[in-house]
């Protein structure tokens, strides 16, 4: 390689990096390693750690992925390097939609879901607008202040190019207030509710009580 470029020597080869800057010795590097002494060393490296309890919120709290995913997302019928726009050649991603479709229709009671958006901010904010474009009398979304606010930004991004009305419901001690929230409902003029479970405090809401939304305008749920 020295040679097809024309320098005798790495010494050469670096000669335009001032010596100032250069590392003078021998980098400490262990010998090379099997896998499973790789796994050791970085496993007793990890119980080095001292396990902290997280209070941060806005999605920064412990996430568990249970062993069966990593397996059945590697799979070969799932897993494929195209995109769905690529239909001969992506018959996997095309799969994986459809049955997260089907689960989430069955877990929500709802008719249909989407699937394919690109994140949780943007997915949240056209869920707000297909609301308000569904719904015959009513232009506002009403959207938790447990929402995280990356997100709120975003829907009222969205929302403000479109006509798009966004209320706040205001919480209480990491929750939605429920009464607020049913007032609002009352007053009708309502396209769509958006809330995130679990909210930006980690906490699991109930809103088995909400009862006041017509069976005609939107209930969106933000799963994450």
């Amino acid at each position: 390689m020295l040679n097809c470029i024309g320098m005798k020597s790495l010494e050469d080869l670096y000669a335009e990096v001032p010596k100032s800057i250069r590392f003078g010795r021998n980098y400490n590097l262990p010998e090379a390693k099997s896998e499973i002494e790789i796994r050791q060393l970085f496993e007793n490296l990890g119980q080095k750690n001292r396990q902290l309890t997280i209070f941060a919120g806005n999605g920064v709290y412990d996430h568990y992925t249970p062993s069966i995913v990593p397996n059945l997302v590697e799979r070969s019928e799932f897993l494929t390097s195209y995109t769905p726009y690529q239909a001969e050649i992506s018959q996997g991603t095309l799969h994986y939609i459809f049955e997260y479709q089907s689960m989430m229709t069955e877990l929500t009671g709802m008719e249909i879901s989407n699937a394919s958006m690109y994140d949780g901010s943007t997915a949240t904010a056209e869920a707000a607008l297909m609301a308000a474009a569904s719904a015959k009398k009513a232009n506002t979304v009403l959207v938790s202040e447990t929402v995280d606010k990356k997100i709120l930004n975003v829907i009222k991004t969205y929302a403000s190019f479109h006509g798009v009305s966004i209320e706040l419901i205001a919480e209480k001690r990491g929750v939605t207030l429920r009464e607020a929230l049913d007032a609002r409902l009352i007053e009708g003029g309502v396209a769509g509710v958006i809330v995130q479970q679990p909210n930006r405090f980690g906490i699991i809401e109930d809103y088995t009580l909400c009862r006041h939304l017509p069976r005609t305008e939107s209930a969106l749920h933000n799963e994450q």
